[in-house]
């Protein structure tokens, strides 16, 4: 890439971050994508990059996410990651934690299992997956909400995810899984909206388990100068599938001998 094209392509990115941080943070949904749409995990990754300098927050978490297979040796990719701001991480509460999602923008919830990291080196930066078990400190039952002012987002492909946070709006954290390792397997997930089962799923549903999930996050944000410290939380991947929700709808993940988190999509007005 030439000198006068990678700075272009800064230019385009801090654009289209401002615009896409701007109705965040305004609550305001978008109409289009606010720029041209990206085709490289690169560019999608340069406009993040300039987002979360822009955001008024503090990534306490990131989100894994899946390429789809069709996309996956075009991208370069099979993961994607986004990161999650302290604002926006929740505690599952005994009654049905609120989503605020934005109107007329994209909400959906997912069923996930999330690690919290123990203390990592931050220099390092190849992670195999022995690495990355040892790494976990504990692992948690949780919901992300999926979420973004621009309601076509997951149509545009995977690069237009990763570019917006990765399309993550926020994350649940429910009750800590005692002996994951052993129990990981054994537990079925069944996520319902409106009283409607829409997906079931167990750990092996998430392609090459959710310790890959993490092994990938390691590697990724260090790769990228955003290296874990101990006590990030990372979302591993829908296990159920991803749910869109309208603003009203009630879900409940319930994750077998462990528990169930009830949340409910509401008008974001913070």
């Amino acid at each position: 890439m030439s000198v006068a094209t990678a700075s272009t392509v800064r230019a385009d990115a801090a654009t289209i971050a401002t615009r896409f941080v701007e109705a965040r943070l305004a609550r305001r949904a978008l109409a289009d994508y606010p720029g041209d749409v990206p085709t490289d995990m690169a560019t999608a990754y340069a406009t993040q990059d300039a987002a979360i300098r822009l955001f008024p927050d503090e990534i306490v978490a990131w989100k894994v996410g899946m390429v789809p297979p069709a996309l996956q040796d075009r991208l370069g990719a099979r993961r994607l990651a986004g990161p999650i701001f302290r604002r926006n991480l929740w505690a599952a509460s005994s009654d049905a934690t609120p989503l605020p999602a934005i109107d007329g923008g994209f909400a959906a919830v997912e069923a996930e299992f999330v690690a919290r990291v123990g203390r990592v080196d931050p220099e390092k930066r190849d992670w195999t997956l022995d690495e990355a078990t040892a790494a976990v400190a504990a692992l948690h039952i949780g919901v992300e909400l999926a979420g973004s002012p621009l309601k076509t987002i997951n149509d545009l492909g995977s690069a237009v995810v990763a570019s917006d946070f990765g399309n993550n709006a926020g994350l649940v954290v429910g009750p800590e899984i005692e002996d994951w390792s052993a129990r990981l397997n054994g537990i079925e997930i069944e996520t319902t909206i409106d009283g409607t089962v829409v997906g079931r799923g167990t750990a092996s549903s998430i392609p090459a388990g959710i310790v890959e999930s993490v092994r990938f996050l390691l590697e990724h944000c260090a790769r990228r100068g955003l290296p874990l410290v101990e006590g990030m939380l990372i979302s591993t991947g829908a296990v159920t599938g991803v749910h869109e929700a309208p603003i009203g709808a009630r879900s409940i993940c319930d994750f077998s001998g462990v528990g169930a988190i009830h949340c409910t999509v509401v008008a974001d007005d913070r």
